[in-house]
């Protein structure tokens, strides 16, 4: 066990290359499944999750080889997945338990195989995501899905048929899986009120140049026209686009000035938007932006929506900053109802905070107080880390393993920026 720690008072300044999104790369590699033979997916993060399923993959009888970039300041790697005629169509609990992007494999292994035995994942716990809508969808495409002892049993006896789906909600991974489902079925599928997600576009891309038919990607309704069969391809994932927010929140936070590489402002519009509110200055770039900040954060008000709406994934790092700005601020959660647990973390570093339901109310202090924390999910790791750096004294952040999963050389590139942040043994895990 290993935990961080974080001495305040730096200021971060230099160029931060962005890794591949996280929420795509794994989507991508299950999207692998859908064709016989060796797809290349490259700019993947070099992070525990894809590790984790690129194993996933490996007991499902896939060839996989990781190969990891040695160029200092680029943590991204390339996948080549060999898929056979007949994949496995079982996933194994102990892996999907630790990962709930494993999940994905449900509809590219039931479109591929005919039936599939996946656990019911595990993951952050930052609410209730229940899998009704995955369910649903698949079976208006025709499955027939049980489920027992803990796992999903889902097959297609007389195959998949085309069909529409309206999601209660955009969810991502119910729109992930049933368009991975869709591309093989028999006849055309509508998705309604899908996820517009910039990870769903880039998804979409690289099923297109498989070989599948699909419009709409990036709208609310997405078409779908079934082929018999995809081929495999060479690919290259999305940036990060959480990963980049991040570090432009602790550029602000720090009073820095940080160039963030490889990234797609269009993807932040809003939460840049917010970080100019707050008096950054931010200056969009050909392959990214840049984020100088030279005075104490102005407190900014968040709602989190699903995209193009502000991301729940960069609410945590948002709550980190408004701890230290001036003035009050709300915070609104309208994803995930269990996020506010990070809150209690950032008190003990001296936050005043205060919650009612969905909501959040900040009122900034000058600098918080260095202090044992626990990191409880992965993105309020990242908050945690970034409270740290405006904090008296070390800020010690046990359960690291949560960022681990999602920030591809978290700790190297905060340092080659002048942060003082270091990983050490942990006396006493949580």
């Amino acid at each position: 066990m290993e935990r961080l720690r974080v001495v305040g008072g730096r200021r971060l300044v230099g160029r931060v290359r962005v890794p591949g999104a996280k929420n795509s790369a794994l989507k991508l590699m299950a999207a692998a499944l859908l064709a016989e033979g060796e797809t290349r997916i490259g700019n993947l993060p070099r992070i525990l999750d894809v590790e984790i399923m690129a194993e996933l993959l490996r007991r499902m009888g896939c060839g996989v080889e990781l190969d990891w970039s040695i160029e200092p300041g680029d943590h991204t790697g390339v996948a080549r997945i060999d898929v056979p005629a007949e994949p496995g169509h079982e996933a194994d609990y102990d892996l999907v338990r630790r990962m709930r992007a494993s999940i994905a494999v449900l509809g590219p292994l039931l479109a591929r195989c005919g039936r599939v035995k996946v656990a019911r994942p595990g993951g952050d716990a930052i609410g209730s995501r229940g899998l009704d809508m995955h369910i649903d969808g698949l079976t208006r495409l025709g499955a027939e899905i049980t489920n027992e002892h803990g796992f999903l049993l889902a097959s297609a006896p007389t195959g998949l048929r085309g069909s529409t789906v309206e999601l209660d909600f955009p969810s991502v991974g119910a729109t992930e899986n049933i368009l991975m489902a869709a591309v093989l079925a028999e006849g055309s599928t509508v998705i309604d009120n899908a996820a517009r997600e910039p990870e769903i576009v880039d998804l979409c891309q690289m099923l297109q140049a498989m070989g599948a038919k699909i419009g709409g990607a990036g709208s609310s309704t997405i078409e779908v026209q079934g082929v018999d069969r995809l081929s495999p391809v060479s690919y290259e994932t999305l940036s990060d686009r959480i990963v980049a927010g991040t570090f432009a929140v602790a550029a602000v936070m720090t009073q820095g000035d940080v160039t963030v590489g490889h990234a797609v402002a269009e993807h932040l519009r809003i939460a840049l938007d917010k970080l100019v509110a707050a008096g950054a200055g931010i200056t969009v770039e050909e392959n990214g932006f840049r984020v100088v900040m030279d005075r104490r954060p102005s407190a900014v008000d968040v709602v989190t929506l699903p995209y193009p709406g502000f991301a729940t994934d960069l609410q945590p790092q948002f709550a980190a900053l408004n701890s230290v700005a001036d003035g009050v601020s709300m915070i609104t959660e309208n994803i995930f109802e269990a996020r506010f647990v990070f809150l209690q973390e950032l008190a003990r570093l001296g936050a005043q905070v205060r919650t009612d339901g969905h909501h959040a109310v900040l009122r900034g202090v000058p600098r918080l107080s260095g202090a044992p924390v626990r990191s409880t999910d992965i993105r309020a790791g990242a908050g945690l880390l970034l409270a740290g750096l405006v904090a008296e004294g070390p800020t010690l952040v046990s359960e690291i393993h949560h960022i681990d999963r999602g920030y591809a050389g978290f700790v190297e590139q905060l340092t080659e920026l002048g942060a003082d942040v270091s990983r050490e043994p942990d006396p006493d895990p949580f």
